[in-house]
C-alpha cells in the first residue's frame, strides 16, 4: 500500500505523501504558498513540467510563476501559441514556422501570401483576445515521431515536417493542443488561455525560415504579454523610451554614422560627427594606455590561410569568418581576431623574463560574418575596431596584471558614466569540452587565476558554463546602460593555448625556455558597438567632453555676423569644437535646431553683447544662465572637459 504513495519535497523543506499520480497542480495547491491563479508551471527534479502533469515517484517540486525567469519564458511561449491559433483563424492558408519566448515577450514566424499590415496586426490581437477570454486549455500529447510526421503532413505544416525529419532525433515529441489549433512543442505551458491577461502586438518584420537568405521569406509578428494592464503599461512605456534613445534613428538626426546598403550590410560609415567622438574616445584610450605600461602596435587586416589553421580558428571559429581570397595562388583570410598577429610579433626575437610582462595595444579593425538578419545599427555588424590588447607575462604575474586590466575597465567605464555592470565568468561547457582547445589542467589553471582576480576585487559574478571562447576562460563584464540594459562590455581572457599552439616562450632566470601566459583583453569592446550604445544611453545627448560640437554660437542678426565668428575662433584656438551658425533664420529657430542637434552649449550674440564684448549662455537641459565675457565661458568649459564631467 505504502507503494501507492509518493513523498514530495517542497521549496520550503516541508515533505508532504500523496497517491502516485497527483498532479503537480493539484500539490502545490495544497501546499498553498502560492497563489492558486499565480501558478504558471513547475520543476520538478529540475525539469519543467505542466500543471497538470503526474506525479510518479519522489520528487522536489517547485512552482513556477511570472516573477520567475522560466515562468516568464513559459507565459510568453504560451502566448506566441495563442498568436499562431488567432492568425491560422484569420488566415487559413498560413503555414507555421517556429514561435518562441525571447528576452522580452515572444514572436512567431509565418509563412503567407501577402505580408501581415498594421490592420491585420489589430484584427490577429482582437482575435487573440476572444481565444483568450473562451479559456481554452492546452493539452500535452506524446506520439512517436513517424506520427507528428503524419499530423503536420495531413495540416500541409511542411516547416513543422522539416523540423521533425532533419532535426529531431528523439522517437517520441511532443505536441500541444488548444481547442483545433495543434503545433509541435516541448513544452510547458500555462494551464489555459485564460491565463494570458493582458497582450499587446508590436510589430512585424520579414524573417528568413532558419536565418537562411537562401530559404523562403517568412512573416515574423513579434509581441507582448503580462499579467496585468499596469504591467503591460509600464512595458509600452520604457519600450517608447528606448525607441526614442534608438542610435540608429539618433545616428540619422544627428549625422553620426550611417549603413550604406550599396557598399553592404553590416559596414560602419563614420560620417565627420561621429568620426569627432571616436577620435575622442580613442585619444583618450590611448593616452590611459600609455599611463598604464602598454605599447600601441598596428598589424595588417590579412594574413595567409596557415595562420588561422595554427591559431585553431579556422578548426574552431570557420563559421564567423569570411571565406578565403587568392593572391598569387596563396589563400588569404581577413582577420577575424588580432591576436595571432600579436604573437607573431612577440616571436620576432628572443625574450627574456626581465621583458616581461609585455602589454600591446591596438584600435585593430576585425571582420566577422554575421548573418543578414542579425545585423543592428552599429550594434550587430561584420566589421568592426576592437580595442584589442595581449599582456605576454609569467606565471607569476598573471593575477597582477588580470587586477590591472579589471582597475582599466573600471576606470574607462565609469569616465564614460557607465556605474552598474553585471560580471560573468564565462566557462567551458563541462558536457561538451570537446568544443574547446587543451586539457582540462590548463582549463582549470586559468579559471582559477580569474576567480582569484574577482574576489580580491571583492565583485561578485555569476558563472555561466558554456560562454568561453574556444581558447579559454573569460570575464566578460556587462555595462548597464540609463534604462538598465545591459552592453557587452570589457572581456578578460585567460590562454595557455596559443602559447602551446605557437610556442611562446621566454628564456627565465635559469637559463631554460618557459611557457609564457597570455591574457586577451578588451576594455571598451567594438568601438562600433561602444558608441552606438553611448549613443542609447545618453540619448544622444552627449557630456561636454564627448560631444561632436560642444558650442554653436547664434548671432541674433547679420550684423553680428562677424562678432559671432571671432569669438569662434577664440574658441576653437582653445581646441574647441565649436560651429557659428549664420543661416537667415530666427534666434528662437537657431536655438531649437541647436537643441534638437543636442549641442552642450549655445552662446547668443546681439548687439549688448557687441557693445560689452560678451556673449549670453545657454546651456543644454538648463536654458540661459547668464551673460559672460568669451575668456569667462573659456575656462568654464575648460574645467568642464578636463574633468571629463557628465
Amino acid at each position: 500500500m505504502l507503494d501507492a504513495y509518493i513523498t514530495v519535497t517542497f521549496p520550503d523543506g516541508t515533505d508532504r505523501s500523496y497517491p502516485k499520480g497527483t498532479t503537480v497542480g493539484e500539490v502545490l495547491r495544497d501546499w498553498g504558498k502560492v497563489p492558486s491563479e499565480e501558478l504558471l508551471a513547475a520543476r520538478v527534479g529540475g525539469r519543467l513540467v505542466d500543471l497538470s502533469a503526474g506525479l510518479s515517484e519522489d520528487a522536489l517540486v517547485e512552482p513556477l510563476t511570472f516573477g520567475d525567469l522560466e515562468g516568464k519564458e513559459i507565459y510568453w511561449h504560451s502566448s506566441a501559441h495563442i498568436l499562431a491559433q488567432a492568425v491560422q483563424q484569420l488566415f487559413p492558408d498560413a503555414k507555421l514556422g517556429i514561435g518562441p519566448a525571447i528576452r522580452e515577450g515572444f514572436y512567431y514566424d509565418f509563412d503567407v501570401p501577402e505580408p501581415f499590415s498594421d490592420e491585420d496586426l489589430g484584427r490577429i490581437e482582437e482575435r487573440m483576445f476572444q481565444i483568450i477570454r473562451q479559456d481554452i486549455p492546452f493539452r500535452r500529447e506524446e506520439v512517436p515521431r513517424p506520427e507528428a510526421i503524419r499530423i503536420m503532413s495531413e495540416r500541409d505544416e511542411r516547416y513543422k515536417v522539416e523540423l521533425l525529419e532533419e532535426d529531431i532525433e528523439e522517437e517520441t515529441v511532443s505536441l500541444y493542443r488548444q481547442g483545433e489549433f495543434v503545433d509541435l512543442c516541448r513544452g510547458p505551458h500555462v494551464p489555459s488561455t485564460g491565463y494570458i491577461k493582458a497582450v499587446k502586438l508590436l510589430s512585424v518584420a520579414g524573417a528568413y525560415w532558419r536565418g537562411d537568405e537562401r530559404r523562403p521569406m517568412l512573416q515574423r509578428i513579434y509581441g507582448i504579454s503580462f499579467p496585468s494592464e499596469e504591467e503591460l503599461e509600464a512595458f509600452l512605456r520604457r519600450r517608447e523610451e528606448i525607441e526614442r534613445r534608438d542610435h540608429r534613428r539618433l545616428g540619422k538626426q544627428l549625422d553620426l554614422f550611417s549603413i550604406q546598403e550599396d557598399g553592404g550590410p553590416g559596414l560602419v560609415y563614420w560620417h565627420p560627427k561621429g568620426a569627432r567622438v571616436r577620435t575622442v574616445i580613442e585619444d583618450f584610450w590611448r593616452t590611459e594606455h600609455y599611463k598604464r605600461g602598454y605599447e600601441l602596435v598596428y598589424t595588417p587586416h590579412i594574413a595567409k590561410v596557415e595562420l588561422w589553421e595554427r591559431s585553431g580558428h579556422m578548426a574552431w571559429f570557420k563559421e564567423s569568418m569570411f571565406p578565403p581570397m587568392e593572391v598569387e595562388d596563396q589563400a588569404y583570410l581577413l582577420k577575424p581576431m588580432n591576436c595571432p598577429f600579436h604573437i607573431l610579433m612577440y616571436k620576432s626575437k628572443t625574450r627574456s623574463y626581465r621583458d616581461l610582462p609585455i602589454r600591446w595595444a591596438e584600435l585593430g579593425t576585425v571582420y566577422r560574418y554575421e548573418r543578414s538578419g542579425v545585423l543592428h545599427g552599429m550594434l550587430r555588424v561584420r566589421g568592426f575596431t576592437q580595442d584589442d590588447a595581449h599582456i605576454f607575462c609569467r606565471p607569476d604575474q598573471l593575477e597582477d596584471e588580470i587586477l590591472g586590466v579589471l582597475d582599466l575597465a573600471e576606470f574607462m567605464l565609469t569616465t564614460f558614466g557607465y556605474t552598474d555592470y553585471e560580471i560573468e565568468l564565462s566557462v567551458r561547457d563541462p558536457e561538451a569540452k570537446e568544443r574547446y582547445i587543451g586539457d582540462d589542467a590548463v582549463w582549470e589553471q586559468a579559471e582559477a587565476a580569474l576567480v582569484r582576480a574577482l574576489e580580491q576585487k571583492g565583485w561578485s559574478y555569476s558563472r555561466q558554463e558554456g560562454e568561453a571562447k574556444f581558447y579559454g576562460p573569460a570575464i566578460d563584464i556587462k555595462i548597464l546602460d540609463a534604462l538598465g540594459r545591459g552592453w557587452q562590455g570589457p572581456t578578460i581572457q585567460v590562454d595557455f593555448n596559443e602559447p602551446e599552439r605557437f610556442d611562446v616562450t621566454y628564456i627565465g632566470e635559469d637559463g631554460e625556455e618557459h611557457r609564457a601566459v597570455m591574457i586577451h583583453r578588451t576594455v571598451l569592446g567594438a568601438m562600433e558597438r561602444f558608441v552606438g550604445g553611448l549613443i542609447e544611453h545618453y540619448a544622444g545627448a552627449f557630456p561636454a567632453w564627448l560631444a561632436p560640437v560642444q558650442v554653436v554660437v547664434i548671432p541674433i542678426a547679420d550684423a553680428q555676423v562677424p562678432y559671432a565668428h571671432r569669438v569662434a575662433e577664440r574658441l576653437s584656438r582653445e581646441d574647441f569644437r565649436v560651429e557659428v551658425d549664420d543661416r537667415n533664420e530666427r534666434v528662437g529657430y537657431k536655438i531649437r535646431e541647436a537643441e534638437v542637434q543636442k549641442v552642450p552649449y549655445m552662446l547668443v550674440v546681439g548687439k549688448r553683447e557687441v557693445a560689452d564684448g560678451t556673449v549670453s549662455v545657454r546651456k543644454r537641459g538648463e536654458g540661459d544662465i547668464g551673460r559672460m565675457s568669451p575668456e569667462e565661458f573659456c575656462k568654464r568649459l575648460r574645467a568642464e572637459v578636463e574633468l571629463k564631467a557628465l
